[in-house]
């Protein structure tokens, strides 16, 4: 009899740490991306992350942008190299477009990490 129970105590803690363990690792990502040097373009079901695309930009140019935000939040950065970013925005909750011009020829690294986030984001080059 004490067998039994020790069998069915050790297969009741192993399906417990099982459980325990899978439920710790969530989605990082569900969704779809498309990247180049002329753009950024994700739409997602679940972003838990962050992603980055480098962007050939001329003086000149600009970076067309676009944020669904359905849910979670959002962190955005656009930076050159490792100079000031020229754009930079925290816990983005809301919907929103805009236009960031660029005065500087290079390589700009645009940068988006998510909590929970559901929606889309777009980033498109704009030839001056």
């Amino acid at each position: 009899m004490r067998r039994y129970f020790q069998l069915f105590c050790f297969i009741f803690c192993s399906i417990l740490c099982t459980i325990l363990l899978t439920s710790c690792t969530g989605t990082l990502f569900d969704g779809s991306r498309t990247g180049n040097e002329n753009q950024l373009i994700m739409s997602y079901r679940i972003f838990n992350t962050t992603d980055s695309q480098p962007l050939e930009l001329e003086k000149g140019d600009v970076i067309d942008a676009e944020i669904i935000c359905d849910s979670g939040r959002l962190w955005i950065k656009i930076q050159k190299d490792h100079e000031t970013p020229v754009y930079a925005a925290e816990k983005i909750l809301t919907s929103n477009s805009f236009q960031v011009p660029i005065e500087e020829s290079g390589t700009y690294k645009i940068t988006v990490t998510g909590e929970k986030a559901k929606g889309s984001v777009s980033f498109k080059r704009i030839e001056g």
